[in-house]
């Protein structure tokens, strides 16, 4: 059925007028606000409809292949078993921010001719409008965003490899742009056997590199030629972007302001939620500048809060010495070497937890856990183009486990960068639903890991890196927060007054606190604002936030709450080498600074700590770095009891 009636429906079910004219922003009737959900439709069928007409009383097609769900409380049409070509997209769904998601279909019409398949999450305003292209948004683009762009592309290269999907890297219009982000409208297969090459890549690449930037064209260049050379490896070429990327990235100044806050919730007697920071840190704390950690505990009173407090000491720890010997490599380091020094990190935070819980004979959901979302900028040195030596070469990486959740937000947009570790999403992974399929469970944001839930060996953690190249705020929060999608029905009354200078960090903290109380109001609340500024002054002085929660310093357990796990499994014994960490009072206090020099011998390249902790099975072997730089004594003492061919590995004694 065709019609011109140009109407969108309320999404409140119990509306008794929910038809409203297109562009009103409240129900008419209720006042309930209006979902807008725009879609890409698939095909050269859907390109050939002509914009202003309804698709089965239901889609009104705003543009080519820009469909508007007038309906979008309904849910779509999707067929009981998947269609093949749905496959990729739910197999893909960790790189959401980039790759758009299955949404339903709309039969053709016309025998033999395939379902149009539309697709939500795609690169489109909240006005119907295509975001641009990359290579439309090429020319007005900084250096170090046109670097950006083509890292991030490549990046895709590897996943969309798996899947047989390259092709669709290489097609200029399906590459978009938000802001620093690139997205893209559908994804593309190709029915020849034989993948497109990095050669095919850099013929693409070709126009945007012609048109680049002074200071990156002539190294973009060589790069592009060394893409041509059929025995190239994607690796060298990772490399050298990475390293273009990080020097171009140098030259811009950066200035981070880090404040958080906790609080209890309306309906709650006990606060299982810990950040970092928070108004009862010590402001002097040389971490406050890089370091931002939301952990949602899970056990009940004494048991949830136990295990956000060991996971947010012990990884203050790690982080501490970890960005301490990142500051002395007189070369960069290449991401998937930091990453893996983050998942070792994570693995040794996990087995304190676990071992808490067996030293507690706390068993299936009695077991204590926390969700993690952690921010570290690691401010690695780098010789920018200009030829002088930055400090910062403005690293930013996500880690997240369970749905503490992290968001970047400018004055144009609001971006969420983690991925839930709940059913929902571990149905769709699976490829079997879509996600609106599986968000009508009951059982849809049952956690499916924690931290401390299951053995370390089989946690699957997120982690992501950002390059900061724009003002803009990174939000972490817990779910007492983010349920509902309160952040992204809110952030515009709070983040952007912030980049405006019209409203201080620790006011919009509290604020947002306070409107997730009225809002959910269900489950403790934690909120860390980082406001990034690529200019070295603030627009407003940031006041101290009140303290919100008094942390108890000594905790026994108790009877736990129900935990909100789906999957646990048994958990593993406690590494001996993280054994140290189970000592951590929960009021910490400063660690006391390591001696003003050091042996030579403690001089050593990460790359080769990095081979250590290999040796050291990675997940035990940060605990033993981290211990190492900040209590000598006690790592000495630890080394003794080590099994002799990994005691040989510990550096002399003092």
């Amino acid at each position: 059925m065709i019609s011109t009636e140009q109407v969108i429906y309320c999404i409140n079910p119990n509306c008794d007028h929910p038809i409203n004219t297109v562009g009103d922003i409240v129900c008419a009737n209720c006042q309930t606000p209006l979902v807008y959900r725009y879609l890409w439709a698939t095909g050269s069928l859907a390109a050939k409809i002509t914009p202003g007409i309804k698709i089965a009383d239901r889609y009104q097609v705003i543009a080519p292949q820009v469909w508007l769900d007038t309906q979008s409380g309904l849910s779509p049409d999707v067929p009981k078993e998947l269609p093949a070509v749905i496959i990729p997209y739910l197999r893909l769904y960790p790189e959401h921010l980039h790759l758009p998601q299955a949404y339903g279909f709309v039969s053709s019409g016309e025998e033999g001719q395939d379902d149009i398949l539309l697709l939500e999450n795609v690169p489109i305003d909240k006005q119907g409008n295509l975001y641009p292209s990359v290579s439309g948004a090429w020319e007005q683009a900084t250096a170090v965003r046109q670097v950006y762009w083509l890292w991030q592309i490549l990046q895709l290269w590897k996943p969309l490899s798996e899947l047989g999907l390259r092709q669709s890297l290489l097609i200029a219009d399906n590459l978009r742009v938000q802001g620093w982000c690139v997205r893209l409208l559908e994804l593309h297969a190709i029915t020849v056997t034989e993948q497109p090459s990095l050669g095919d890549l850099a013929h693409a690449w070709q126009p945007l590199v012609a048109s680049a930037k002074i200071p990156v064209a002539g190294e973009l260049s060589n790069i592009v030629q060394q893409m041509n050379h059929s025995d190239i490896e994607l690796d060298t070429i990772a490399t050298q972007l990475n390293t273009l990327l990080l020097s171009t990235a140098g030259e811009l100044p950066l200035t981070l302001q880090v404040v958080g806050a906790t609080d209890t919730g309306m309906q709650l007697t006990q606060n299982e939620d810990t950040c970092f920071p928070n108004s009862l840190d010590n402001s002097e704390d040389s971490l406050l500048s890089t370091l931002s950690i939301v952990c949602d505990g899970i056990g009940g009173h004494q048991g949830g809060e136990v295990a956000s407090q060991l996971a947010v000491q012990s990884l203050k720890l790690q982080m501490r010495a970890l960005l301490a010997e990142v500051a002395e490599q007189p070369q960069i380091l290449p991401p998937n070497l930091l990453q893996e020094q983050l998942e070792a990190c994570l693995r040794v935070v996990n087995n304190v937890i676990s071992y808490r819980n067996d030293e507690q004979k706390r068993q299936g959901r009695e077991r204590m856990a926390t969700t993690l979302v952690m921010a570290v900028q690691v401010p690695q040195k780098v010789i920018t183009p200009s030829g002088w030596q930055s400090k910062n070469a403005h690293e930013l990486y996500l880690v997240n486990v369970g749905d503490s959740r992290a968001y970047w937000i400018t004055h144009e947009y609001c971006q969420q960068l983690t991925v839930d570790d709940d059913v929902a999403t571990r149905e769709v992974r699976s490829a079997r639903s879509l996600y609106h399929q599986a968000f009508q469970r009951p059982d849809a944001h049952a956690l499916t890991q924690a931290l401390g839930s299951k053995d370390a060996d089989s946690l699957r953690f997120g982690i992501k890196r950002l390059i900061l190249e724009e003002d803009g705020i990174l939000l972490l929060c817990s779910d007492g927060l983010s349920d509902h999608n309160w952040v992204e029905k809110s952030w515009q009354h709070y983040a952007v007054p912030i980049l405006k200078g019209e409203m201080a960090i620790a006011d919009a903290v509290n604020q947002w606190i306070e409107l997730a109380n009225e809002k959910n109001g269900h489950d403790n609340i934690s909120v860390v604002l980082t406001l990034c500024r690529l200019s070295k002054d603030y627009l407003v002085p940031i006041p101290p936030p009140q303290p919100l929660v008094e942390i108890p310093e000594e905790l026994e357990p108790t009877e736990t709450e129900e935990s909100a796990l789906a999957e646990i499994e048994p958990q593993s014994t406690l590494a001996e080498s993280s054994q140290a960490l189970l000592d951590l009072e929960l009021t910490e206090e400063e660690p006391s600074p390591p001696p003003p020099t050091k042996p030579s011998h403690r001089r050593k390249s990460l790359l080769v700590v990095g081979g250590v902790l290999a040796l050291l099975m990675g997940s035990t072997g940060v605990g033993l770095f981290a211990l190492w730089q900040l209590y000598p004594q006690t790592f000495q003492q630890m080394c003794q009891k080590l099994p002799q061919q990994v005691k040989q590995l510990c550096p002399p004694q003092y």
